[in-house]
C-alpha cells in the first residue's frame, strides 16, 4: 500500500498518549492502535478532522503517500 501513517509520530511530537486522543476523537484507543500501525482500510473524514483538530495538525502530517 502507497500510503503510509504517521499518527505515532504526530502522537510522540505533540506528546499526547493514544488513551487521551481516542477519549476526544470518540473511538476506542483499539481502534487508534489500528490505525498507527496502518492496518485500517480507511478513515472517516469526521474522525480525521477531530484527530487533527486535538493534534493541531493537517492530514498531510499524518497520512502521507510513498509509491511501492
Amino acid at each position: 500500500m502507497g500510503i503510509v501513517v504517521r499518527l505515532d509520530v504526530m502522537l510522540a511530537t505533540r506528546k499526547v498518549r493514544s488513551r487521551d486522543l481516542a477519549e476526544h476523537v470518540g473511538i476506542t484507543e483499539q481502534n487508534i492502535s489500528l490505525l498507527k500501525s496502518g492496518k485500517v482500510k480507511g478513515i472517516r473524514f469526521a474522525t480525521l478532522s477531530r484527530i487533527c483538530d486535538y493534534l493541531d495538525c493537517q492530514p498531510g502530517d499524518i497520512l502521507a503517500y510513498e509509491p511501492d
